[in-house]
């Protein structure tokens, strides 16, 4: 895989671009699919996974828990049929603003006309009159604020999504001038205020009840905290999290949806596990010509902290089209230069036309920018952001790599029980893949013992670069001697099976052996 490394600063012969694609073990770069009408049966999604959905999104700002089960049943019988693994993400509902439209008959909305948005949800929705489920929007908002309403928000370019602005305020009522023409159609829209501070909790008590009913009884990995606007908020979401027994594992991805998050951004950072750079909402927030830089500075600050940044909003046009545009092939690539970790797909895959080949485009289009991306320049930058003296995983991580890139190791092994030296070794952003094997552990919990290491192998399906192995508990990560050959073969064998491990190979291998740490260098024979 190193030795096809290129560099986009080096002199590329224009004619090698039109050479076929080789194939190759998977896209460094992970895929989020968000599951739902058009991606919830057991074919749709083994098909998804074999395209390379490596996390499945769960939306609960729409259905119910009994719906999302039925999807998840299916995801499991597909997990099982096809052998690939996938983690589970939950993402809350948070005080998302909505519209119901109890009668689901489309709503035709002209420009220069007035539209009324009203707390009494007993009110049909018409093109006069819009019931919303937040009774203090009125208090929030101003003359001349700008809200949108729409089923998947506005872009600019879309005739299913409206932008509104406040002509006044009548008691709880919000009178609002219509900017473009619009057809509403479905049950439920999402209301955006532009900049306009909302006063609901950022976990909600049904957010509550979902995450401590179907949560728990599926042990989710990974929870998006929609709307996240402090580190608080992170805070008390993880000491909820602490009191639901497995659940204190799941990892929490704050996702930053409007100007308060980013203004608090670095504190949410060192809070969260993870960082979910929702465009949709933040485009809305942000003039159009600032979305790029808070998504380059945020993904660099993800990088350094050696946090998973993942990016959403990028091959929209796919939701009704088979091939992204130019522009958002573009897109994409350039969120894997920047170094985002994950693509997070939404209504592509939800009720998209084409889940499937989605996937499989924005993991071909990931596949080659990581081709190109200047790995030694990347690894420069963050060796110097975290200064001397380092830590001592974080020393034998980048010597891991530096290891590996010196010999043209075709992979790097780690041996793990927690997943961290794996995610450190990753932070350094490898040319070629890192096997994370991770080595479950005995616990208890006074009532019953069980062993640890699931979370942890799904947990790293959505960190760029890794992929996870989980071994026979029998097998320690620290090892008492200098090898322990029968793990080894397990990695070596699942290497060679996958196509990144052949004959001649040299394999740098991370683990611990007693006390130490220890980085060596095999080369495999025939």
């Amino acid at each position: 895989m190193h030795s096809n490394h290129l560099l986009l600063e080096e002199p590329i012969r224009m004619a090698s671009i039109l050479e076929p694609s080789k194939a190759s073990f998977s896209a460094m770069s992970k895929i989020v699919g968000t599951l739902g009408p058009r991606s919830r049966s057991v074919e749709v999604i083994s098909a998804c996974l074999k395209a390379g959905m490596s996390v499945a999104r769960f939306d609960f700002s729409w259905s119910d828990a009994e719906y999302h089960q039925g999807t998840l049943e299916n995801l499991k019988a597909a997990i099982k049929t096809t052998k690939k693994l996938c983690a589970v993400m939950l993402d809350t509902v948070g005080p998302e603003l909505q519209v119901v439209n109890k009668s689901e008959k489309a709503i035709t909305l002209k420009a220069d006309d007035k539209v009324i948005l009203t707390p009494d949800q007993g009110q049909e929705a018409t093109s006069e009159v819009l019931p919303i489920n937040f009774a203090g929007l009125s208090k929030a908002v101003k003359k001349g604020d700008t809200i949108f309403i729409g089923q998947y928000l506005f872009t600019g370019s879309e005739t299913t999504s409206v932008w509104l602005e406040v002509d006044e305020v009548e008691g709880e009522d919000v009178v609002c001038v219509i900017k473009n023409s619009a057809t509403l159609a479905g049950s439920l829209f999402t209301l955006h205020a532009s900049q306009i501070r909302i006063d609901l909790p950022t976990l909600s008590d049904k957010d509550k009840q979902v995450i401590s009913t179907w949560g728990v009884q599926n042990k989710i990995d990974f929870i998006s905290l929609s709307y996240t606007r402090h580190a608080e908020d992170v805070r008390e979401a993880r000491q909820f999290l602490s009191k639901l027994g497995d659940l204190s594992q799941t990892q929490i991805f704050a996702k930053i949806e409007n100007v308060e998050g980013l203004t608090h951004f670095d504190e949410i950072l060192q809070e969260a596990d993870g960082i979910i750079l929702s465009r949709g909402n933040l485009g809305i927030d942000l003039p159009p010509e600032k979305v790029f830089l808070f998504q380059k500075s945020a993904v660099y600050k993800c990088n350094m902290a050696g946090k998973p940044a993942v990016v959403t909003r990028v091959v929209d046009s796919m939701t009704d089209n088979l091939r992204p545009t130019r522009a958002e092939a573009t897109d994409v690539a350039n969120a894997v230069l920047d170094g985002c970790d994950a693509i997070l797909l939404g209504a592509e895959t939800l009720r998209g036309l084409y889940p499937i080949e989605t996937i499989s485009i924005v993991g071909k289009i990931c596949a080659e920018a990581d081709k190109v991306s200047n790995q030694d320049q990347y690894f420069k930058k963050t060796v110097k952001y975290v200064g001397e003296p380092m830590s001592h995983l974080e020393s034998i991580a980048s010597s891991a790599v530096r290891a590996a890139i010196k010999v043209k190791a075709s992979v790097i092994i780690c041996f793990t029980s927690s997943g961290r030296a794996a995610r450190l070794i990753a932070k350094y952003r490898p040319t070629m893949p890192v096997l994370s094997v991770v080595i479950p552990r005995l616990k208890t919990n006074q009532l019953k013992w069980s062993f640890t290491g699931a979370f942890e192998a799904r947990q790293s399906l959505i960190v760029r670069g890794l992929f996870p192995l989980l071994a026979d508990p029998r097998h320690p990560a620290e090892s008492t001697n200098a090898t322990n050959e029968s793990v080894l073969k397990v990695a070596l064998d699942h290497g060679k099976a996958s196509g990144v491990i052949k004959s001649h190979d040299r394999i740098v291998v991370c683990q611990k052996v007693g006390d130490a740490s220890v980085v060596k260098i095999i080369e495999l024979e025939d």
